[in-house]
Formats: C-alpha cells, structure tokens, sequence
C-alpha cells in the first residue's frame, strides 16, 4: 500500500499511516514528482494548496481515496474522483471546539473591554473606572445554527450560567431539549438576546441575514458574534446599528472580502476583530490531520467510508443510471425545503417505475441533501445525508412501487414540519431533465431548473398578467411560467376560487424586495424565490 501527503500534516497523523508493508511519502519527498508518484499510490491526503483536478487524476491509475485535511474540497474535483471510482473524505467539525472556544472569547472581550484595556495598558494609561464590564451569567445567548460549532457553543455557555435560546429548523425539538435549549424562532430570538452568534451555512435564505430590518428586531444593546459566514451580515447596516447604539458591540472574525481593507468596522471602538482565526488552533490542526489519517487507514485497511464528499461505490453503469434520479431528488428536495416554512419533523421518500428497483439509498439520500442543505452549516452528502437527519431527531421513511401509472420512473417526497405539510413529484425527461410534476395535490410540470418563483394563488383572472408585468418592471425575464390548479370539486359553490401554483423559471436571482411586491397581489397567498444548484 502507498500513500502520498501531499502537504504538511501533524507527525503523529504520518505515524498512524505507517504499517507494515505500507509506504508513506510525504510533502518533503516528493521534490516535485507528485504526478509520478501518484502513479503507483492508493491514498492521496491534502490539505488546501494541492489542486487534485483532472490533469492530476490522469496520473491516478490506482487510487482509492483522497483525504482532505479539512473541510471544503474546492481544490479537489469531485467529478472526475467519483468517474475514476474514489472516495473523496474530509473532515468536518474536528475545529468545531476550537470555533466555539474563540466565540466564546469574543463574548467575554466584548463583555469586559478585553482589548481597549489591553490597548490602554500598553499606552501606558491606568483607566480602570471606565472599564467597568458586565458578565455573562444571567444573560441570554441566541444561537441561530445547532450544527456542531452551535452546540459546542451552548455546551461552554452553560457553563457560564447563561439561558441559551437557539434557532436550527433541522433540529428536533427532543434534541434540544436533551441539552437544555428552548427553541425559537429568528424574531423571538432576536427580540430576547443579549449576545447573538451565528453558525449556519452560507444559501440564499442565509446571506445578508443581518440586515437593517434584523437589527431593528433585536434587542437595544444586543452584542453580535460571527465566526461562520462574513456574507451572513450587512456590514454596512451593522455599522450604522453601532454608531446609533442598537447594537451594543460586535465581534467579527470573518468578513465579506478577505483580508479586511479600508473598513469601517476598524474606526469604530465597540468592535472587536480578528482574521478569521476561529479555527486556526495547534489542537484544531493537529486534530484535522489526526482526523483523515485515521478515516484514510480505515477506508484502506477495512473499506470503511467515513465524512465522504462523494457517491458511495457502484459500478459505472450503475452511477450512469442513478446520476438523473439523483439530481432530480435533491433538486425537489431543496425545492420543498424552500417553499415550506416550521421546523423540520418528518421526510418521506417514494419511488415508482424502474429506479424502484435500484440503489434507491443513494436516491434518498440526494433528496435529504437538498432539504438539510438549505439551511445546515455542515453540508450533508449523499453518503451522510441519513445520519445527519437520524443525529437531528428527523423522521425518514422511504417506499417504493416498481410499476407506475405513468409509465416512468416518478419520486415522491413529502415534508412534515411543524407548521405544514407538503408533497412533490418529479421525473426525469429525455435521460438527463429534471422536471416537476406535482405540488400538493396539484398537477404542474415545470423545469427544476436554476431560479425559480414559487406562487400560491387563488385562480382568479389578472393573476398571471399582474406576475408578469410586475417581473417585467424589475427587469426580471421570464424563460417558463407553468401553471396548475385543482381539480374542480363539485360540492363546491362555483363562484369559489380553487386553489393554484405558478412555477415561474426566470434568469437570474429575485430579490426580496420584488417577492414583496408580488405578495401585494390580492390573489397570491405566496411567494418565494428557489435557488437549486
């Protein structure tokens, strides 16, 4: 067995790789010949320098797996991996203490003065009187994200005595209560904190989250904390909430661009910076090599995959077959997610025609992709996706029915949560589109394509030409507008409007301030703008 380090990992991670009649080479042997070695290597581990694209793979021929050191895989392309049949692995939340360790000592410096005293200190002024502080015990931490980072978070304020208030509409309510948080939404949060720290992932509900409109919710005096996503805050509304005192204090360590230049973040004196250090601890680091190594040993020496980024193993025509249904799964799934509004509860997952009769683990698991990727820091897979959603107390069932009435192969997925419920089905068109088929008892066959608005309306005349006049003034192209409604029921009076769906396929991201403006429309019960990727 060979493995490759292509770049500086802890020595004790190269010393668990060592075994008998295995050879390791690691960054400071390679002298350049990385492509040449890796002809002969079965495990390749990296950290983030090392680009493993397709030229590098070409040189591949034996490789079973690569190990990222770490978390993100931009420089590994995952494609042309999974065609050659490798398992890409990497390693989430081994810095999630060190994250939570660092927010907490965000909050403790905003708390006491830590760095103006500091900075006074070493000025050579003594100005105790004016650093008067004030201490966590007795306040209340809003959470918003319980991945990981969050609850390591809430585990150490705990311990300071503090209430914890958290907001994650993928975790169960009996999860919370096993450690001690009470649940809430964004606006009781906001309304109820006095330290407010964010650990979610980067999608489109989440950017700019932080905005004008958010801050004025919050409590006066509230003091924010973000070490997740700099794109999650407006850093330009933060700023103002600061100069007028609606926000007591912040403490940032990462930022929209990278490194921070010329901001006003820096002039201001009731700000606390750092960049983007929160996992850049020697235990973090040590952890994260220690980490792939052990994964890395366990997939080669017993085939055991763990934090993999990729499909699980199936043959090429097999992945050839399944790839479609996989995309269409996780493309309705993110649609439901984002259409839907309450805390996640319950997934269901149904398969008719011939793909019933397949891998249908890799198929629910794309689908479970595309609802818990809309809103969890820590990106699900199509290898984790299922024992993210069992670690959050969510409920999957799955069925399937190899005939269908309509002759092709159809997956169904219904969402619970604990607001509404709401089904979908899907198909996939001429090998490789994948197109909605129905949406809560109505039939609508629209493209699961890029950007889409989702309405609910009563089926009314002027609806359809209000939508498009209203998208044509925000210079909005329309490229598909699908329409559905409900089979006429006749008990019902006929002057009653029955229930529609528009799926509007348009070009380009709709901004917020347009679905306000289509919500004005007596008709329309609902608007949301869908991203799928």
């Amino acid at each position: 067995m060979k493995i490759i380090v292509a770049e500086k990992i802890s020595s004790s991670a190269v010393d668990l790789l060592r075994e008998p009649q295995w050879t390791v080479i690691t960054h400071d042997q390679l002298d350049g010949k990385l492509a040449v070695e890796l002809e002969s290597a079965d495990a390749l581990v990296v950290r983030s320098a090392v680009q493993v694209d397709a030229a590098l793979l070409e040189h591949a021929r034996r490789l079973r797996v690569i190990g990222r050191a770490g978390v993100g895989v931009d420089n590994i392309d995952l494609d042309e991996a999974t065609r050659k049949g490798i398992a890409v692995m990497n390693t989430p939340g081994a810095n999630a203490v060190a994250v939570a360790e660092h927010t907490i000592g965000m909050m403790l410096a905003m708390a006491r003065h830590l760095c103006r005293a500091d900075a006074l200190m070493h000025a050579g002024k003594w100005e105790k009187k004016s650093m008067q502080g004030t201490e966590l015990r007795g306040k209340t931490i809003g959470i918003v994200g319980l991945g990981k980072v969050g609850m390591e978070v809430a585990q150490r304020a705990r311990t300071f005595g503090m209430e914890i208030i958290a907001h994650d509409p993928f975790v169960s309510a009996a999860i919370a209560k096993d450690h001690s948080i009470r649940m809430a939404s964004l606006d009781e949060i906001y309304a109820a904190a006095d330290y407010l720290t964010l650990h979610v992932g980067l999608n489109l509900q989440t950017t700019g989250m932080i905005n004008a409109e958010s801050l004025k919710k919050m409590k006066k005096g509230i003091r924010l904390v973000n070490c997740a996503r700099g794109e999650l805050v407006d850093e330009a509304a933060l700023v103002e909430a600061l100069k007028q005192g609606q926000v007591a204090g912040a403490a940032l360590d990462v930022f929209v661009h990278e490194p921070l230049k010329d901001s006003p973040l820096t002039s201001l004196p009731n700000v606390v910076l750092t960049p983007h250090i929160g996992g850049s601890t020697h235990e973090a680091q040590e952890a994260v090599g220690y980490q792939i190594a052990l994964q890395v040993k366990e997939y080669l020496k017993h085939g055991v995959i763990q934090n993999a980024v990729n499909v699980p193993s199936v043959s090429h025509e097999e992945y050839l077959v399944l790839q479609p249904f996989t995309v269409l799964a996780e493309r309705l799934g993110a649609f439901l997610a984002q259409t839907s509004e309450g805390t996640i509860e319950e997934i269901s997952v149904r398969y008719s025609g011939h793909i019933a009769e397949g891998k249908t683990e890799l198929v629910r698991n794309a689908a479970i992709k595309g609802i818990l990727n809309q809103g969890l820091e820590e990106q699900a897979n199509l290898v984790n996706a299922a024992t993210i959603a069992a670690s959050r107390g969510l409920r999957v069932h799955e069925a399937s029915k190899p005939k269908s009435s309509r002759g092709e192969s159809v997956i169904s997925i219904f969402l619970k949560t604990s607001k509404e419920e709401h089904f979908v089905k899907g198909t996939v068109l001429h090998g490789n589109m994948p197109r909605l088929l129905h949406v809560d008892g109505i039939d609508v066959e629209a493209p699961l394509e890029r950007d889409l608005i989702y309405l609910r309306n009563k089926d009314v005349p002027g609806v359809i030409g209000r939508v498009g006049t209203i998208l044509g003034e925000h210079q909005i192209n329309i490229a598909n507008f699908s329409l559905g409604r409900l089979a006429e029921n006749n008990t019902e009076a006929p002057s009653t409007p029955r229930e529609a769906v528009a799926v509007v396929h348009v070009d380009g991201q709709v901004p917020e301030t347009v679905l306000a403006v289509l919500r004005k429309v007596p008709a329309v019960q609902r608007a949301k703008a869908i991203r799928l990727f």
